[in-house]
């Protein structure tokens, strides 16, 4: 790319990515995109014009980059497609625009009630999804935003990335991936979706800095085999089900992150045949988990343990209460339930007005080394 010279070099670096793809764009549109592997889709006919059906032109673009290893930027607009199959070793690049609630910049946006997903990952070893708005306009039922429908385990790490994406108003799940390992999603929304807004069965899994919102389903849910996942610093609320939910699984680091206003728990540890075990969970703040459950019932609760092994729970703020602008019913009921654990450690957390009926509800059946102590805190009396 004998174009892009010094100066171009800094001034990116100073307006970050976008800048730097945009100029590569226009770079494009005038020469030979296989000499720097960067692949206007414009060159194969997408328009985005929110009124064409671009599905043909876009997988072109994705499948000419593949021999490449190369990319295929989007510019900004609203792409109409059906399920689009990304190669391994590729990028699909847009322009990050969105907004909380709506899409914007580089839009791909669903047309049709016959795929399975929007964009389809498997097999797709060492892509990437940057700057993306992945619009399901809730069509179709159980269509996915960004999906792996892998049955069994690839022969080598996936390494994909998903960043700075909107997966919105999918009927299925923001993101569902299925057997997969070694990946990463960051600074990506996941949000409105019908199902969770990600589901995974997998492991060895970077996931930082998102928000999972206003899903009906979980936050993020990992329901089969599940492990070795690092889950900082993301924002998880206003989910129809539990804000974060493992059946079973290990080796998990679920720090820093904000859980408001889950329908059922706020974080929910639940048991298995092969864990839970070996879990880290401190300086999270958890609040107002309940929404829709029954106040009699366990669901109604700040956070779940139950039969696991090695966790750690520490650190953590957890206070109850209602929907914005004071309104709404108070909850949960509960705030931390837990049983049959062993060599466990629930202390050092801050249940300031953390429930409305019992801080801890312990379940009974403990093993050894359980140690539950030092958690200040008094119940809610709404007012």
């Amino acid at each position: 790319m004998s174009d892009f010279n010094r100066r171009d070099a800094a001034r990116a670096a100073m307006l970050g990515g976008a800048s730097f793809l945009l100029g590569q764009s226009n770079l494009q549109a005038q020469s030979s995109g296989a000499q720097s592997g960067l692949l206007d889709a414009h060159a194969f006919g997408a328009v985005g014009d929110g009124k064409t059906d671009n599905t043909l032109a876009l997988q072109k673009a994705l499948d000419a980059a593949a021999p490449l290893s190369g990319g295929v930027f989007l510019a900004p607009g609203t792409y109409l497609t059906r399920e689009l199959h990304v190669r391994p070793d590729t990028a699909l690049i847009g322009i990050a625009a969105w907004n909380y609630s709506h899409g914007g910049g580089s839009v791909l946006k669903l047309t049709g009630t016959d795929s399975s997903c929007l964009l389809n990952l498997t097999e797709a070893r060492g892509a990437t999804i940057d700057g993306l708005a992945l619009d399901g306009g809730f069509l179709g039922a159980g269509i996915h935003g960004i999906y792996t429908n892998r049955t069994k385990w690839g022969e080598h790490e996936d390494g994909f990335r998903i960043e700075r994406c909107q997966v919105a108003r999918f009927t299925g799940d923001g993101m569902r991936l299925d057997c997969v390992w070694c990946f990463s999603v960051r600074h990506c929304e996941l949000a409105y979706n019908h199902g969770d807004g990600m589901s995974m069965r997998g492991w060895d899994a970077f996931i930082l800095d998102n928000w999972f919102s206003g899903n009906k389903g979980a936050g993020f849910a990992a329901r089969r085999e599940n492990a070795s996942v690092t889950f900082i610093g993301n924002r998880i609320e206003w989910n129809g089900k539990e804000n974060f939910v493992i059946v079973g699984g290990d080796g998990y680091q679920i720090n820093n992150n904000f859980f408001d206003r889950a329908g059922t728990i706020g974080i929910a540890i639940r048991k298995s045949n092969w864990g839970p075990q070996q879990i880290n969970i401190t300086g999270n703040l958890i609040k107002r988990s309940g929404k829709y459950a029954d106040p009699d019932s366990h669901d109604s609760a700040q956070v779940l343990i139950e039969n696991a092994k090695g966790v750690t729970f520490t650190g953590n703020t957890i206070w109850a209460g209602r929907d914005d602008g004071n309104k709404g019913l108070w909850s949960p009921s509960f705030g931390i339930i837990y049983q049959g654990l062993e060599n466990c450690i629930l202390r050092d957390n801050v249940l300031h007005d953390g429930a409305l009926r019992q801080l801890f509800a312990d379940l009974g059946e403990q093993g050894p080394g359980v140690i539950v102590g030092d958690n200040p805190g008094r119940l809610l009396v709404p007012r």
